[in-house]
């Protein structure tokens, strides 16, 4: 242990462990921090049970899949060592094959990249014995790789970049392949606590076929071998792999012995009673050769003093956290919201509205994330929202580099969140942030995919909402899809919802609609619109008007079809008159219409009817121009995190 510390000691800071969060990465965290106060722990949203007691300053939110917060991580913390212990797709139910090669590589490369443009030190990488695939009984490092998974696939991919840039490039980087590591903080749903748990109530779980092997490490042995590479670091070990693991094949029925014996358990074992993982195979362990030679490293905890180690933090928790520590591996409850708010000219109120909207998740108790955007407003709203973003990890800033409207401000909100779920809240205030509560109760206990907030009464001159109620009913028969009266943008949506939002590639949108368009399960929640509390509202009469006709031209092709059934009726009528006119002259002359006066007032009429028809068309046509012009629906000028703006160019990436 003391060498381990002075091995801690000598590590080049700041220090980051990416993935802190995680199992492995929040030990490691833990194990460091404990000597130095210049490491942080790198989480992609907040904290969660592993890291409770981790003070706020030493926790960094950042998700390395938006390369303008990776970028702001590197610029404002300048690390000398990196633990890169950022993982998905280890768990059966992470199934997304994009998100599994975007995090567990794509982003990565981007990170290591960032940091070969500074000075240096260490960068470790937590890689996996998944790497290896079918050939998986005690492979050497140069072993031929057979990955037989999407996860074991994006893990190679990195380990052969890190390859790439240790042994071409000259980067301080080595690549750990880690087996079977168990410990205090791993889920309690997996093997290892799962198996103490129920030893300690003098049972067994299910297990799968008893000739299944693995090579179960220790966390502590794990993080031993994360300290010495990195202060261990030298131009022979830029670019190697290194195997972490016992050396030691332990077989399902061998593991089953050994708890019983060290618990005291009578039960008999039921192998084959639970299905193994997809990828599993029956002889899974390591040649650990290497690192001892190279690394002067080696396992030193035995599986029964780990599995105790394992079963005293089981001990330890309480009832709250022991269901915190437990992952459901299945139908797992969609949690965390995204608030996305659109702001222009609402500097005063985006301070009361980010305060309203983190007390309502905190009473809420969920996983969440604020999206300013600030579209194109001419206060100073980009620096309140820098100011928030520094002191709240959880806030994120969207700079327009024009007012392209709210309805394109949601869209760049949706397209840069995170979350399960988001909200679309006006960034005046008028959309209470307390109503969030109801609309989380009823899409997740309700089973519906939208909930939206059904204006029932707005604070405003009466003849206002008399108008505003007029517009919805009229829209809702007007329009081809089943439009919820008196609704605004004001709305829960899941994110599946928002994926299918995002696929409809018009330009201009009008959200109310389209989020009935798409369909779903939806229901409303009745609330007072308050007004605004700061200011006088940017709408208007010409703007009220532009707003209809958004609506009405976008989801109706009523105004056509009345124009076709005008012209019918006009067209059936002007040959009966021409009939009567012509049978009146021919046989009543006395009496037959003349003069310059009726044929004024005909073509007055038939004129204006031809204008107004043309003008009808010729909105419809503007909107297809929009369309077929194709040109950016929004243009983001820069990113706001951490109390940084990061300025945007065309591709998406940083400048």
């Amino acid at each position: 242990m003391r060498d381990q510390r002075n091995y801690i000691q000598a590590l080049r800071g700041p220090i980051l462990v990416l993935g802190a969060s995680g199992f492995v990465g929040a030990n490691l965290f833990r194990q460091i921090a404990a000597v130095r106060n210049d490491v942080f722990a790198v989480v992609r949203t907040g904290k969660n049970w592993r890291l409770d007691d981790v003070s706020d300053d030493r926790i960094i939110a950042c998700d390395l899949n938006d390369q303008a917060s990776a970028r702001n991580l590197v610029r404002s913390v300048g690390p000398q060592t990196v633990f890169d212990c950022v993982a998905y797709g280890a768990y059966s139910f992470e199934e997304d094959a994009g998100l599994i090669h975007q995090t567990n590589y794509t982003a990565l490369v981007h990170l290591v990249e960032l940091l070969r443009a500074q000075p240096f030190s260490a960068f470790v990488h937590a890689g996996s014995s998944s790497e290896y695939g079918l050939n998986c009984s005690a492979p050497a490092e140069d072993a031929v790789c057979s990955p037989n998974s999407h996860y074991a696939v994006s893990k190679l991919a990195m380990a052969h970049y890190l390859e790439f840039v240790g042994t071409q490039k000259q980067f301080p980087c080595v690549n750990l392949r880690l087996y079977s590591v168990y410990g205090p903080l791993e889920d309690t749903s997996r093997l290892i606590p799962n198996i103490v748990r129920h030893a300690l109530r003098g049972e067994l779980p299910p297990l799968v076929d008893p000739r299944t092997s693995r090579d179960f490490v220790h966390v502590d042995d794990v993080c031993a071998a994360f300290i010495l590479a990195a202060a261990k670091m030298n131009p022979e070990l830029y670019g190697q792999h290194f195997n972490i693991g016992t050396g030691q094949r332990t077989t399902i029925a061998d593991l089953a012995s050994v708890v019983r014996e060290t618990f005291s358990v009578r039960q008999e074992p039921q192998f084959g009673s639970m299905e193994g993982r997809q990828w599993d195979l029956p002889d899974w362990y390591a040649d650990p050769r290497k690192a001892q030679a190279l690394l002067g490293w080696q396992a030193v905890v035995p599986l029964a003093d780990g599995l105790r180690s394992t079963a005293a933090w089981i001990g330890s928790l309480s009832a709250e956290q022991l269901a915190g520590a437990t992952k459901r591996l299945a139908g797992q409850p969609r949690r965390s919201v995204s608030a996305i708010i659109a702001c222009y000219k609402d500097a005063q109120a985006i301070p009361i509205m980010h305060e309203r909207l983190t007390d309502t998740f905190r009473r809420i108790g969920i996983d969440y994330e604020i999206i300013f955007i600030n579209d194109g407003s001419p206060d100073n709203s980009a620096e309140v929202i820098r100011a928030i973003s520094q002191r709240d990890p959880r806030v994120l800033g969207i700079t327009h580099s024009r007012n392209f409207g709210s309805q394109m401000a949601f869209r760049s909100g949706m397209e840069l969140s995170t979350k399960d779920a988001v909200v679309l809240l006006d960034g005046d205030l008028q959309d209470p942030p307390e109503l969030i509560e109801q609309f989380h109760q009823t899409w997740q206990q309700g089973g519906f995919d939208v909930v939206y907030g059904r204006r029932i009464k707005r604070e405003m001159p009466w003849y206002w909402g008399m108008m505003y109620k007029g517009f919805y009913r009229v829209f809702a028969a007007f329009s081809y899809v089943n439009i919820p009266l008196d609704a605004g943008d004001f709305c829960l949506m899941d994110k599946r919802v928002v994926s299918w939002l995002l696929n409809c590639p018009e330009r201009d949108l009008f959200l109310r609609g389209l989020r009935a368009y798409v369909g779903f399960r939806q229901t409303g929640v009745d609330y007072v619109r308050p007004e605004r509390m700061f200011g006088v509202s940017t709408n208007n009469l010409l703007k009220n008007i532009d707003w209809a006709k958004k609506g009405i031209f976008s989801f109706s092709n009523a105004p056509l079809t009345m124009l076709t059934s005008a012209g019918s009726v006009l067209l059936a009528l002007s040959c009966v008159v021409a009939v009567v006119v012509a049978l009146l002259r021919l046989f009543f002359p006395d009496i037959a219409p003349r003069g310059i006066t009726t044929l004024l007032i005909l073509i007055l009429i038939f004129g204006s009817l031809n204008l107004f028809a043309v003008g009808l068309v010729g909105e419809y046509v503007a909107k297809i121009m929009a369309e077929v012009k194709s040109r950016p629906r929004l243009i983001r000028s820069a990113l706001i995190r951490h109390g940084e703006s990061t300025e945007l160019l065309p591709d998406g990436k940083v400048r």
